[in-house]
């Protein structure tokens, strides 16, 4: 089932939560909404599920308008970031109460909580309470409530904000899975930008109640449709500068742009990969320290003039050969993005 939403306005008061946000997100895609917290994210997401009532705006299901139907009408499986299990009830009861509710007969509910115990690898956990469980537990128990209905769409609001790094990670492949083994549509709501990118087939970046960008991850990474964009995906370097003769200096590191005349004032983002350092006697720019990031190396650095610089190389990479701390460096940019100044 494909979601498409049109114009799409929420407020509090004065303040403008959601601003005429469209999207659309395919049938059987596994989508991530992506943005800064306080952006409008999750009120989207409560939109779509009726959770929450729009201002105006549309929001269709399937091809059929649902924005004035129930929640519950709505067919939509929905977890949160805080799990929202009822403590007072087992497992079993839990994954089982929205059978309960659609009064689905006592051997059919029994047979698709068993079934989704078994799904979410939590066979013999049944008669446990909520707090009896680790924290990624109960998130798979949530899943598994949301997903026992057979709704048509999947929403889930920060589903692992509440666990560990590693947890994380691990529960994040498991919904990959998950969703290609279910072939449900799901959208998540993330502020996780490597979360966003490994796991969803289509990011949606929304910031200040607005939709920025959509697309594939690799699109989103590299071609930001805005200075915003450019630099609040992935880690970037920004510099002010003034073109000329196809040239922006940064203090005396000369960077490549196109499509802008002499004279024209511009920000430059350029991201920390998009970088070669070298030891150069008479650089531009010193080394202050370096940082060992696992497999990776991060060099701060800075440049006369201009201000500091960062990159990051692979820890064995030939280009970190001769580069410590205190060294002086020379800089190419392999890849800079140019936005007109405001």
């Amino acid at each position: 089932m494909g979601i498409v939403v049109e114009h799409l306005c929420k407020r509090f008061g004065d303040f403008v939560a959601v601003d005429d946000v469209s999207l659309r997100v395919e049938r059987g895609q596994l989508a991530a909404m992506l943005g800064p917290s306080g952006g409008g994210k999750s009120t989207i997401l409560r939109m779509i599920a009726g959770l929450e009532k729009a201002d105006s705006g549309t929001v269709e299901l399937g091809g059929a308008r649902v924005d004035h139907m129930h929640t519950r009408d709505r067919q939509v499986g929905f977890v949160f970031q805080h799990y929202a299990l009822f403590r007072h009830m087992t497992v079993e009861k839990n994954v089982g109460f929205g059978l309960s509710v659609r009064k689905v007969p006592e051997d059919e509910k029994r047979a698709r909580v068993n079934e989704m115990l078994k799904l979410m690898n939590l066979t013999g956990f049944e008669k446990r309470y909520p707090d009896q469980l680790s924290g990624g537990q109960r998130q798979r128990v949530a899943l598994a409530r949301a997903l026992a209905p057979r709704p048509r769409l999947l929403l889930l609001d920060e589903p692992f904000g509440a666990v560990d790094a590693k947890v994380r990670e691990e529960l994040g492949r498991w919904l990959r899975n998950l969703h290609d083994e279910l072939d449900v549509t799901s959208i998540f709501v993330t502020h996780d930008q490597e979360e966003a990118f490994s796991l969803a087939d289509k990011v949606m970046v929304i910031a200040k109640g607005r939709l920025e960008q959509s697309g594939q991850p690799v699109d989103i990474l590299d071609q930001p449709a805005t200075e915003f964009m450019a630099r609040f995906v992935g880690d970037a370097n920004v510099f002010d500068s003034v073109v000329r003769d196809g040239v922006a200096l940064v203090g005396r590191v000369a960077v490549p742009v196109r499509g802008f005349e002499d004279g024209s004032a511009v920000r430059l983002v350029i991201r920390s990969y998009d970088l070669k350092f070298f030891k150069q006697e008479d650089g531009p720019a010193i080394v202050h320290r370096m940082l060992y990031l696992g497999d990776r190396v991060k060099v701060d650095a800075s440049i006369e003039g201009a201000g500091p610089i960062f990159a990051q190389f692979p820890r064995r990479s030939s280009l970190l050969r001769g580069i410590e701390p205190g060294c002086r460096i020379g800089i190419e940019v392999t890849l800079a993005r140019a936005f007109a100044k405001p």
